[in-house]
């Protein structure tokens, strides 16, 4: 399981709303070429965000869904990232002065993500998710100046 924490400048609730924003979500999560389509319901439990990942021509389609939600606090979603399998990803967020700090976990799920070495999955999600995590803050921050 791979866990990176970031303390950000700033709210749990701009962070939030980028979270619930399913056309921002290639702009922060890395991997993430496009979304296709979301659900109407997003980011209600059950709905998906439906996204191509990789860089053309090797392009997968799939879909992310929402596990659980409890803004501005926490999200659970699983990733499935076919033929491989699908990865849990789990965000935390917590109040602190001047912002938040942001926890992300995320961990193979199921499928064959599930055989690659612990020790080698985990390093390539948490050098993955730093980028992640840096570039939810900076479309928070971008979205809360605007």
């Amino acid at each position: 399981m791979s866990v990176n924490v970031r303390r950000m400048a700033c709210t749990p609730e701009q962070v939030f709303a980028v979270l619930a924003d399913p056309w921002v979500y290639p702009t922060w999560v890395v991997g993430a070429s496009r979304l296709r389509a979301a659900d109407s319901r997003y980011p209600a439990v059950g709905s998906r965000l439906h996204h191509s990942i990789g860089v053309w021509p090797l392009v997968l389609n799939d879909a992310t869904r929402i596990d659980e939600w409890d803004p501005p606090r926490r999200m659970v979603l699983e990733a499935k990232t076919r033929p491989f399998g699908s990865e849990r990803v789990i965000v935390d967020v917590k109040p602190r002065a001047g912002g938040c700090i942001v926890r992300m976990e995320e961990y193979p799920h199921t499928g064959l993500v599930t055989l690659i070495p612990k020790p080698i999955a985990d390093a390539l999600l948490h050098v993955r998710n730093a980028e992640t995590l840096r570039r939810l803050e900076w479309v928070a921050r971008g979205r809360a100046a605007a």
